[in-house]
């Protein structure tokens, strides 16, 4: 019997917009909760210089472990509350100030790729897993033709983010951009409105200008100001006594525990989208789970898609196009450089996908170079044809009675409920399965904990 039916369910309660917190990553295996505690009186050694006066920094970058550095004079400070270190303690051969820092991002090229590169004056050290790579210190003018000696600030643009891998360099009222791979290789912009950066940084395809202690969000191939004012670094990057503003989020345990990607509370969808990006979903936030030396942090979902909040219960990618359904609407946005809304959306469920009689899903998911939709209800999986938009098939029966959310990427079928997710190796595996797989644990699998 041709079924195609999923009961109505009842719709989850949709929570307000939560703040959007940057950097608060420390250490590669960071829980999170060091968003919520004190400040601990001892993280600047007596004597050395604090990084929260209003000297801001001379340069920042991710490390290759994922862990944040900020220079400033011939000083350093690693993650969010690390004390002061003299930058030849951590980076050897070097002594400072430096002119500026990225962290190159080469996927194509293995001995390029996560190498952290530090300038100062005419020169570049570069090092990787601590240690000087062999060659440098080299000429700026060697290692990256046509960028000038002493430049202000660097930052480094992935593929997909900008048109392919680049390094943007910062020379006064001047913007550099390098692409090794093309002729010629740089090519020089000026963007007015951002002013001038004395730092830069890439983190989470975010990209900030800092100007002094201040920082603005910018596109990183238009240049336009995405920060409708300047914010402070020290409320936002680094711990600072009486700062931050974290503080009203730690009084509300909910909140925190949606927050703490380690807190074992359940996700409401996950899904890995045609760039490779993959997310967990819980209460009106998200996780990049596929960045993890950049850091594990909660975003609110309209810092990617615009307009999108409250609790996603489904999430997929086909064609350049995320979907995510929230009780009976399905909404979508390509996936290009930026997430942008498709014109049209929201739409019904009914509407989208020729489906009268269904109005909430569990679960949903499509796998890698496929056109078909698997949406859950229960214990029953509907097979959806993306390029018909119409049912296809019977409904069929799994042996899960109730799931959180569902996955497919190259690795197989993950299925998640509660703590705990299942995996199989294919959709044909999951519908021949008499009795589940030991299940594993998300938070440490997925999530480092």
């Amino acid at each position: 019997m041709k079924l195609c039916t999923i009961v109505p369910g009842i719709l989850l309660g949709l929570l307000p917009p939560l703040l959007s917190y940057p950097l608060m990553k420390g250490r590669p295996n960071d829980t999170g909760t060091n968003l919520f505690s004190d400040p601990d009186p001892a993280y600047n050694p007596p004597g050395m210089p604090d990084r929260c006066t209003d000297g801001g920094f001379d340069a920042i970058t991710l490390d290759d472990k994922g862990v944040m550095h900020y220079f400033r004079g011939g000083f350093v400070w690693m993650g969010y509350q690390g004390p002061t270190q003299r930058i030849n303690e951590t980076w050897p051969g070097l002594t400072g100030p430096i002119d500026a820092a990225f962290r190159n991002h080469n996927e194509k090229n293995p001995l390029e790729h996560q190498r952290i590169y530090l300038f100062k004056g005419a020169q570049v050290w570069s090092y990787y897993e601590g240690k000087l790579v062999t060659g440098f210190p080299r000429l700026i003018s060697e290692a990256f033709p046509g960028i000038p000696d002493k430049p202000d600030a660097a930052v480094e643009c992935h593929r997909g983010e900008c048109r392919t891998d680049s390094a943007i360099f910062f020379k006064g009222d001047t913007v550099y951009i390098y692409r090794h791979d093309e002729k010629p290789a740089v090519q020089q912009r000026r963007w007015a409105g951002l002013g001038t950066c004395t730092a830069a940084a890439r983190w989470k395809e975010r990209y900030y200008c800092f100007n002094g202690i201040n920082f603005t969000q910018f596109n990183p191939v238009t240049g336009q100001v995405l920060s409708p004012w300047p914010l402070d670094s020290r409320d936002y990057f680094i711990r600072c006594p009486g700062r931050g503003h974290a503080h009203g989020v730690r009084q509300n345990a909910t909140l925190m525990s949606i927050m703490d990607r380690c807190s074992n509370r359940s996700f409401e969808a996950f899904s890995s989208d045609d760039n490779s990006r993959t997310y967990a979903f819980r209460g009106g936030v998200y996780f990049r789970l596929d960045s993890r030396k950049d850091g594990w942090h909660p975003w609110r979902l309209s810092t990617n898609w615009v307009n999108l909040y409250g609790v996603v219960d489904a999430a997929f990618a086909y064609k350049n196009r995320m979907y995510f359904i929230q009780g009976s609407q399905v909404t979508s946005y390509t996936s290009d450089e930026l997430f942008i809304p498709v014109a049209g959306y929201p739409k019904a469920i009914q509407e989208e996908w020729e489906l009268p009689t269904v109005t909430a899903v569990d679960a949903a998911f499509t796998c890698p170079h496929s056109s078909n939709l698997y949406l859950i209800r229960g214990n029953k999986l509907t097979l959806v044809d993306l390029n018909t938009r119409k049912c296809s098939g019977e409904d069929q029966t799994i042996i899960h009675a109730e799931l959180d959310a569902a996955m497919c990427n190259s690795e197989g079928l993950y299925l998640f409920y509660g703590p705990s997710f299942y995996h199989y190796k294919n959709v044909e595996e999951l519908l021949s399965s008499k009795v589940a797989p030991s299940p594993g644990s998300i938070a440490s699998h997925f999530l480092d904990c």
